[in-house]
Protein backbone atom coordinates (compact mmCIF):
# COMPACT_ATOMS: atom_id res chain seq x y z
CA UNK A 1 0.00 0.00 0.00
CA UNK A 2 1.53 3.05 -0.82
CA UNK A 3 1.46 6.42 0.85
CA UNK A 4 -1.11 7.56 -1.22
CA UNK A 5 -3.47 4.93 -0.39
CA UNK A 6 -5.53 6.32 1.86
CA UNK A 7 -9.19 6.69 -0.07
CA UNK A 8 -11.96 4.63 0.95
CA UNK A 9 -15.07 3.46 -0.94
CA UNK A 10 -18.41 3.27 1.41
CA UNK A 11 -22.23 2.29 1.38
CA UNK A 12 -24.78 3.93 3.25
CA UNK A 13 -28.06 2.22 3.60
CA UNK A 14 -30.96 4.55 3.85
CA UNK A 15 -34.47 4.34 4.74
CA UNK A 16 -37.34 3.46 2.26
CA UNK A 17 -38.55 6.27 2.72
CA UNK A 18 -36.17 8.41 0.31
CA UNK A 19 -38.68 6.26 -1.89
CA UNK A 20 -40.62 9.17 -1.51
CA UNK A 21 -38.60 11.84 -3.00
CA UNK A 22 -39.23 12.22 -6.82
CA UNK A 23 -35.27 12.55 -7.67
CA UNK A 24 -34.54 9.58 -5.74
CA UNK A 25 -37.15 7.71 -7.73
CA UNK A 26 -36.14 9.09 -11.03
CA UNK A 27 -32.74 8.27 -10.52
CA UNK A 28 -33.53 4.97 -10.04
CA UNK A 29 -36.45 3.58 -12.37
CA UNK A 30 -35.02 -0.28 -12.57
CA UNK A 31 -36.17 -0.18 -8.50
CA UNK A 32 -37.15 -3.48 -7.69
CA UNK A 33 -39.15 -3.14 -4.47
CA UNK A 34 -38.26 -4.81 -1.29
CA UNK A 35 -34.38 -4.20 -2.51
CA UNK A 36 -31.99 -1.88 -0.67
CA UNK A 37 -31.81 1.71 -0.83
CA UNK A 38 -27.67 2.93 -0.64
CA UNK A 39 -25.84 5.81 -0.98
CA UNK A 40 -22.18 5.18 -2.48
CA UNK A 41 -19.56 7.46 -1.91
CA UNK A 42 -15.55 7.90 -1.77
CA UNK A 43 -13.58 9.74 0.84
CA UNK A 44 -10.25 10.18 2.02
CA UNK A 45 -11.10 9.97 5.95
CA UNK A 46 -12.73 6.43 7.85
CA UNK A 47 -15.85 5.46 6.32
CA UNK A 48 -17.19 5.83 10.08
CA UNK A 49 -16.07 9.40 10.36
CA UNK A 50 -17.69 10.08 7.10
CA UNK A 51 -20.78 8.63 8.05
CA UNK A 52 -20.88 11.14 11.30
CA UNK A 53 -20.36 13.72 9.32
CA UNK A 54 -23.29 13.04 6.88
CA UNK A 55 -25.53 12.77 9.66
CA UNK A 56 -24.18 15.99 11.57
CA UNK A 57 -24.85 17.95 8.51
CA UNK A 58 -20.87 18.94 7.57
CA UNK A 59 -20.40 18.47 3.88
CA UNK A 60 -23.35 16.26 3.71
CA UNK A 61 -25.60 14.82 1.15
CA UNK A 62 -29.47 15.45 1.97
CA UNK A 63 -30.26 12.03 1.14
CA UNK A 64 -27.70 10.64 3.58
CA UNK A 65 -28.28 13.28 6.14
CA UNK A 66 -32.12 13.12 6.19
CA UNK A 67 -32.40 9.08 5.35
CA UNK A 68 -28.81 7.53 6.48
CA UNK A 69 -29.39 4.73 8.62
CA UNK A 70 -26.07 2.81 8.68
CA UNK A 71 -22.80 2.01 7.17
CA UNK A 72 -22.96 -1.61 5.12
CA UNK A 73 -19.24 -2.35 5.58
CA UNK A 74 -19.74 -6.26 3.71
CA UNK A 75 -20.60 -4.48 0.77
CA UNK A 76 -17.05 -2.21 0.91
CA UNK A 77 -14.33 -3.40 3.32
CA UNK A 78 -12.72 -5.66 0.83
CA UNK A 79 -11.85 -2.96 -1.63
CA UNK A 80 -10.12 -0.35 1.00
CA UNK A 81 -7.93 1.31 1.53
CA UNK A 82 -7.42 2.96 -2.25
CA UNK A 83 -5.76 5.29 -4.15
CA UNK A 84 -7.81 8.50 -5.04
CA UNK A 85 -8.02 7.52 -8.86
CA UNK A 86 -9.57 3.87 -7.92
CA UNK A 87 -11.86 5.10 -5.27
CA UNK A 88 -13.37 7.48 -7.67
CA UNK A 89 -13.98 4.73 -10.72
CA UNK A 90 -14.75 2.25 -8.12
CA UNK A 91 -17.48 4.70 -6.36
CA UNK A 92 -18.73 4.54 -10.00
CA UNK A 93 -18.69 1.03 -10.89
CA UNK A 94 -20.00 -0.06 -7.57
CA UNK A 95 -23.11 2.35 -8.28
CA UNK A 96 -24.15 0.50 -11.08
CA UNK A 97 -23.40 -2.79 -10.21
CA UNK A 98 -26.40 -2.30 -7.19
CA UNK A 99 -28.29 -0.54 -10.07
CA UNK A 100 -28.70 -3.52 -12.26
CA UNK A 101 -28.96 -5.13 -9.09
CA UNK A 102 -32.37 -3.35 -8.90
CA UNK A 103 -31.10 -1.49 -5.74
CA UNK A 104 -32.14 1.99 -5.08
CA UNK A 105 -29.03 4.02 -5.33
CA UNK A 106 -27.47 7.81 -5.03
CA UNK A 107 -24.19 8.35 -6.26
CA UNK A 108 -22.17 11.74 -5.20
Amino acid sequence: MGRRDHYHVYVIELSKDVLYESRFRKANPGYVTGKPCVYVGMTGLDPDVRFDKHKAGIQSNRFVEQFGLRLLPDLYELYNPLSYDHARDLEVELAIDFREAGYGVWQA
